[in-house]
């Protein structure tokens, strides 16, 4: 496949016959963002569209005398006329006096909803009516390929992993900070969603995961604005979020805060049984909560016309717990043994702190670009877990298990973009180091005092070093095809060392990851596309941790300083008609795959993670997106895929099956200015098998009403979410010598009432400058 990818990248020269003509737009003395470029002669049309930078480029069937035409929404900004004599370069220069109504033209340069670029899809959510006057979650929701749980966060179609950035630089959150800081994004301020379901060389290789990158607005004009939100969430208990956002530019200076605050509790359960020779049936009853704030501070400073500097400061805090009641009945080929009954209360207090500089210079003829960023980012964790524990005999078991972690990770890289007449080049160095020290005991009430148990306690210490540079060439033949091609180099030592036991690890390893993407748009109504990525899947320091996390006297999770990364190979074709329906098919093939694997042994329950298994997945994702009758306006949504598990080294059974995921939204406004809108949205995902796990059917059916006042400067939402109370987590794990069986609800029938106030000039949007800083989400 990749020959073949790459015999078609040197066969493409033939077909670039025509003259092309380059440049940019500027207007007022600023990039001229989205123009429509219209080149007429003879009565042929050619056109384009400038991009996010101003810059464009326009394809010729021929040389000669040109009128060229600038036109945005209706508006024709520019008349002038060109002689083509070849490839050559031209700027454009927009003064506001020349600026004139067309009749018969109406936003012309209007993009279509979904578009395709050679390794992203694009949603325009600016031209969505549904996805006004919601926030950045669900903003998300109703992206193509794109799923948004308040429990399981982001995810992607086939994807197992997910990052997100802000205007291509990397959102250093995760979970719920994660979800809370994406609430404080308005969608009136998104301009669009990018889907990179293969990311390129410039990313890190991390992962069988996708990137989401959101744009925002430009700015428009200088001064102050800013929002006010606050959302109530009723699930069995009471709940609440708030967040502000302050935005402020002038000629020079762009700065943005935000703010965030929730405090939620939910009431969850989980039952785990197992019937083998060692059986299990575990019950807990459980209520979950969490509080926290934060804050968000970006700034970015012009220093020149071709310069800019700026910081990144995000800092959270927060209290998570758990009390649970746990009945764990066991058994002996089929005979009762015994029974623990155990309270506990799980208590823990995070911290957060994430700084980002960065430089970014333009330079050359070109408008070459150089961009230096420096990224540090601390954890540091402390958590409790209190239980007690009684058995059928009367013994009583009364344990502490105090643990303090700290997480470090600083990383530095130079980014460097050469925008050449033959191909747009890219190429970039990086260097991550990455620390974790973590205390955990185990502790024994006798005597009336906590006796810590050495061989249950553990120190552990891990560093890994990461080296890595890539190159990319970027080529736009014609109107029709393009291409993009790249290589990453990564090169990793790791040591960890747990000091209580005494047992070691070492590894290096250096691999290369190429990805390469070819474009085809036959006309404006149909683009299609294939690509190629190859990463790597490191696992996380929890992964990779040997110290036991007791849940009772009997069970525990551990981590396994012997794992190993994994490896996948992506292929993906994908197609778009009209900017409304897309398609896309993929083949994932992950080797030396690394998951959780629960054993019972007599009583002794444990979960560790291993390599154990090979997997080949295949699939289809469909989408269309349209409105109707004017006031419709509709997003749905299929992915099928097959997968295929073969197993080794473990008693898990290697399995195959199939796994089916509808997505149904529908919005509809209720008046003609779009000021009352009714949307009902149902997710429901066929029984289906991954790994050596069968999932049962789960669904979420949600409803509910927008309500835009206040010369839409105020918003209102009511909705009620898993309303047929269907979003269980259900299903089957099979094992050479046992089943095991799960059933799990987390409270996700709620109540959502959030109310937004827009105050200031609603055309500025914030700086929102978040840099890559991808391997921070390894330390959750």
């Amino acid at each position: 496949m990749t020959r073949t990818l790459f015999s078609i990248v040197l066969l493409l020269p033939i077909l670039a016959f025509s003259q092309r003509i380059t440049g940019k737009i500027a207007r007022e003395g600023r990039a001229a963002s989205y123009i429509e470029i219209m080149a007429v002669k003879d009565k042929t049309k050619h056109t384009t569209i400038s991009d996010e930078k101003g810059k464009y480029t326009l394809s010729l069937s021929e040389n000669g005398n040109y009128s060229i035409r600038l036109i945005q929404d209706g508006t024709e900004l520019l008349n002038t006329t060109i002689t083509v004599t070849g490839d050559a370069e031209r700027d454009f220069y927009i003064e506001k006096k020349e600026e004139k109504l067309i009749e018969g033209i109406a936003l012309t340069a209007r993009k279509k909803l979904i578009e395709r670029k050679s390794d992203r899809l694009i949603y325009n959510i600016s031209n969505s009516i549904a996805s006004q006057g919601i926030d950045g979650v669900e903003a998300l929701g109703n992206t193509p390929m794109i799923r948004v749980d308040e429990n399981t966060g982001v995810s992607m179609v086939g994807k197992s992993g997910i990052a997100v950035m802000i205007n291509e630089r990397m959102l250093n959150l995760s979970g719920s900070e994660l979800i809370n800081y994406l609430k404080s994004i308005r969608s009136e301020n998104i301009e669009r969603i990018e889907v990179i379901t293969s990311p390129p060389a410039k990313y890190e290789a991390q992962g069988n995961s996708g990137l989401i990158n959101i744009v925002l607005k430009k700015n428009q004009n200088l001064g102050w604005n800013g929002s006010l939100t606050t959302s109530l969430l009723q699930t069995t208990y009471a709940g609440f979020s708030n967040s502000a956002s302050v935005n402020y530019q002038n000629e020079k200076l762009r700065s943005s805060l935000k703010l965030r605050q929730y405090d939620s509790q939910k009431h969850s359960y989980e039952n785990y049984k197992i019937i083998g020779p060692d059986g299990l049936a575990s019950s807990d009853d459980r209520r979950d909560f969490w509080n926290g704030a934060g804050v968000n501070f970006t700034l970015d400073y012009q220093l020149s016309k071709k310069s800019i500097i700026g910081i990144v400061f995000d800092y959270g805090f927060g209290h998570s717990g758990m009390d649970i009641t746990n009945t764990s009945d066991y058994f002996q080929h089929g005979n009762y043994t015994n029974t623990l009954s155990t309270y506990a209360e799980h208590r823990t207090e995070n911290k957060q702190n994430t700084i980002s500089a960065y430089y970014d210079i333009t330079f050359g003829k070109l408008s070459n670009k150089l961009s230096i960023t420096g990224n540090y980012f601390s954890n540091s964790p402390q958590s409790n877990i209190d239980f007690t524990t009684e058995d059928t005999s009367g013994n009583s078991y009364v344990v502490k298990t105090p643990s303090e972690l700290d997480y470090k990770i600083y990383s530095a890289q130079a980014d460097l973009t050469l925008p050449y007449t033959f191909a747009k080049t890219e190429a970039g160095i990086k260097f991550t180091n990455f620390d974790n020290n973590s205390d955990i005991k185990y502790q024994n009430l006798t005597g009336g005092s906590y006796i810590t148990d050495p061989q249950r306690s553990n120190l552990f210490e891990y560093n890994e070093k990461n080296y890595a540079a890539y190159i990319s060439l970027e080529k736009q033949f014609n109107d029709k095809w393009s291409v993009k091609a790249g290589l990453r180099y990564e090169y990793s030592t790791v040591n960890g060392n747990s000091v209580s036991s005494g047992q070691s690890t070492e590894n290096s390893y250096g691999k290369f990851f190429p990805t390469a993407y070819l474009t085809y748009k036959s006309n404006e109504n149909n683009t299609f596309g294939i690509n190629y990525s190859k990463r790597i899947n490191r696992p996380g320091f929890r992964a990779i941790n040997p110290f036991r996390w007791y849940t009772n006297i009997n069970s525990y999770y551990s981590g396994n300083p012997a794992l190993s990364p994994s490896i996948n190979h992506n292929f993906e074709i994908s197609y778009i008609y009209k900017g409304k329906f897309s398609a896309s098919a993929y083949f994932q093939r992950e080797l030396n795959a690394f998951g959780q694997l629960v054993r019972l042994e007599d009583e002794n329950k444990v979960s560790n993670f291993y390599n154990f298994f090979n997997k080949n997945s295949t699939g289809i994702s469909l989408s269309y997106s349209d409105t109707l009758f004017k006031f419709w306006e509709t997003n749905y949504s299929v992915d099928f895929s097959y997968m295929k598990t073969q197993v080794f080294a473990t008693d898990a059974v290697s399995r195959k099956g199939n796994s089916t995921v509808f997505n149904i939204q529908n919005n509809f406004s209720l008046h003609k200015d779009k000021t009352v809108q009714l949307f009902i949205n149902y997710w429901f995902r066929l029984p289906s098998s991954l790994g050596n796990t069968y999932s049962y059917y789960v669904g979420n059916f949600t409803s509910g009403v927008k309500l835009n006042m206040m010369n839409k400067d105020l918003q209102m939402n009511i909705y009620v979410s898993d309303i047929f109370k269907q979003a269980k987590s259900n299903g089957e794990i099979y094992y050479q010598d046992s089943t095991h069986f799960f059933d799990n609800y987390y409270d996700s029938r709620a109540l959502t009432v959030s109310l937004t106030y827009n105050f200031g000039n609603k055309k500025i949007k914030g700086a929102d400058r978040n840099v890559k800083f991808d391997e921070k989400n390894r330390a959750n």
